[in-house]
């Protein structure tokens, strides 16, 4: 039930990673995590009734798991997984996130929050702030929902799609997302990003977290190695040049830990091309 299931046994992730990564993972915690939950009625409490999938979510097999990231099992061995594949070390990758931040919002927006890693992350760093996490998966919600009630943090969980959220404009102060644009097609991630624009105001926040675009190019092996449908189109594009394209300015990209990169971008008012940072917060890695 939560071990992982393949649908190609001659990919990269079975010959290589996969043998790798099966002796680390504690199967017998995963089991009691997966019997522990009743999912049926956990599901049907965080599901948007009427919510129709989008046909680039639910027809590919991410990470090579039979029904992507619809699943319990999936749910279940995400974090477990992940520790081992974002190096050097998962909470130093998603630490970019804040790291990129240079307000103090009131209003947050984790888009594709999975399990909710990164936005349990922003609600500690900012406790005061009220947190949304929002993907298309009841199931990753689910865990996202057990986490954060592990750690006694609030955090409101919604089922939904990231390029059509149904929040009212200028909703939020900042907007995070984390490892989602490798996941997406590129068009809808440049929609996801018209989306933020929407929902910020003026001198509101996007910061994007992902694969390091010039890199993936590089280094081509890597595009095989984790099945992900859409990452070879992911990596010939430019998400700061997405981001000017959906009308954010003083866009700027970093690389994070070799492989990684974080994009940060502001709402301007309208006909400016920049806006000053405000509250540029002491002793951060600068952003450039």
């Amino acid at each position: 039930m939560a071990s992982k299931q393949t649908t190609k046994p001659t990919t990269l992730w079975d010959r290589f990673l996969g043998s790798m990564l099966n002796p680390l993972l504690d199967q017998e915690a995963m089991n009691r995590q997966f019997e522990r939950i009743d999912w049926p009625t956990e599901c049907d409490r965080l599901s948007t009734p009427g919510l129709v999938y989008p046909e680039y979510y639910q027809s590919q097999n991410f990470h090579g798991v039979t029904g992507g990231y619809l699943s319990p099992g999936a749910a279940v061995s995400y974090d477990p997984i992940t520790q081992y594949v974002l190096p050097p070390n998962e909470d130093w990758v998603r630490q970019g996130v804040v790291e990129a931040v240079r307000s103090q919002p009131r209003r947050i927006l984790d888009l594709g929050c999975g399990t909710g890693s990164t936005t349990l992350l922003l609600k500690r760093t900012f406790p005061e702030a009220q947190v949304v996490g929002l993907d298309l998966s009841p199931y990753m919600l689910v865990m996202a929902q057990h986490k954060a009630t592990g750690e006694g943090l609030k955090v409101d969980w919604r089922q939904g799609k990231a390029e059509e959220t149904g929040f009212e404009d200028n909703s939020f102060d900042l907007i995070s997302l984390s490892l989602l644009f490798h996941e997406t097609p590129p068009a809808v991630s440049q929609a996801i990003l018209g989306e933020c624009f929407r929902l910020l105001p003026v001198g509101g926040e996007v910061v994007v977290l992902d694969g390091n675009q010039d890199s993936l190019r590089q280094t081509p092996w890597l595009l095989e190695v984790f099945e992900e449908p859409y990452i070879a189109e992911y990596a010939q594009g430019d998400v700061a040049d997405w981001m000017e394209q959906a009308g954010f300015a003083s866009v700027e990209t970093r690389t994070h830990w070799w492989i990684h990169q974080v994009t940060r971008g502001v709402k301007p008012l309208p006909g400016q091309d920049s806006i000053r940072d405000e509250f540029p917060r002491e002793g951060d890695m600068a952003f450039a």
